[in-house]
């Protein structure tokens, strides 16, 4: 954890003020129960209990409803009132939920959904983090230079010779394979593995396929020294993450948007990457990495 927090320390200085009157003068306590969930992926575990330890250190009293499932479970979670909140991504919400036209810009994809979750949904948007899990392609970095492929644009001329590994939902996503393929041309791959997320590096690495769908923040990335290839027509909208929080619930306990915000200061692309692979590569537990991130940042007391 000390790489991971030589990159963040500038940030938690920023936000030290705020993370000590959370960690030093606590709130009390409400009598209702924040539900907190999260999809159902790596990333989003250790999110989903960061938030949840957040808000106990806050001193509101938590219920953990994560590894809901994908994002339509998540969204339709708020909408019942089945959770209070969960971490969201501006361009998942942009493109999946509200199936708004693509931006390369950060500040108007956040604007954007901000506005469009409360007119439509009552649900709002808390801070977005610094980092940027968006959508990827990886390939080793052999097989990359053996092919010549460095750009979305040669991946889709030499489709016809390459295997793509990546999860099932990925060939039907507005922001997946079919996007793709209508901003790159109507390519055809050799085929599509589809399998568990978290198999998709292992069969890259192993040779079972040429090109995996990746995540801006996956810590195999730099674990395996892959490539990413460059989105060279900007298909893929920012995926910065933020707390999506009903209305009534953050008018109900305003300071719950504190406790997160002070939160999403510290999460940049190195630290989510260092902490991703710390479950799926050290074969951690969420739990146990996200209470150790907020320890070591101050936010929690041992």
């Amino acid at each position: 954890m000390l790489l991971m927090l030589k990159t963040t320390r500038r940030l938690v200085l920023l936000a030290l003020s705020g993370l000590a009157a959370l960690t030093l003068a606590p709130q009390v306590s409400r009598a209702d129960t924040i539900a907190v969930g999260s999809k159902d992926f790596t990333e989003q575990f250790i999110l989903g209990e960061m938030y949840a330890l957040a808000l106990e250190a806050a001193g509101f009293t938590v219920e953990r409803k994560l590894n809901l499932g994908g994002t339509p479970v998540a969204q339709a979670g708020l909408l019942s009132g089945e959770i209070d909140l969960y971490p969201e991504y501006t361009g998942t919400g942009l493109l999946t939920v509200l199936k708004l036209p693509t931006s390369g810009d950060p500040a108007e994809v956040y604007e954007t959904v901000a506005r469009e979750y409360g007119a439509q949904f009552q649900l709002i948007w808390l801070d977005p983090a610094p980092m940027n899990n968006t959508q990827a392609l990886a390939m080793t970095r052999a097989r990359a230079e053996e092919l010549g492929i460095t750009t979305l644009s040669d991946m889709a001329a030499k489709a016809g010779e390459l295997v793509m590994i990546g999860p099932p939902e990925f060939q039907a996503r507005e922001d997946g394979l079919p996007g793709i393929q209508a901003a790159y041309g109507n390519f055809r791959l050799k085929e599509y593995k589809a399998v568990d997320p978290g198999l998709r590096y292992r069969g890259l690495v192993d040779g079972e396929a040429d090109v995996a769908v990746a995540f801006g923040t996956d810590g195999e990335i730099a674990a395996f020294d892959l490539v990413l290839l460059e989105d060279d027509k900007q298909l893929f909208p920012p995926y910065q993450v933020a707390p999506v929080v009903r209305q009534d619930t953050l008018q109900a306990n305003p300071g719950i948007a504190e406790a997160l915000n002070a939160l999403s200061l510290l999460l940049t692309d190195a630290v989510m990457q260092e902490l991703n692979y710390e479950v799926s590569g050290n074969q951690k537990e969420p739990a146990d990495v996200a209470r150790a991130f907020l320890v070591e940042a101050g936010i929690l007391t041992e």
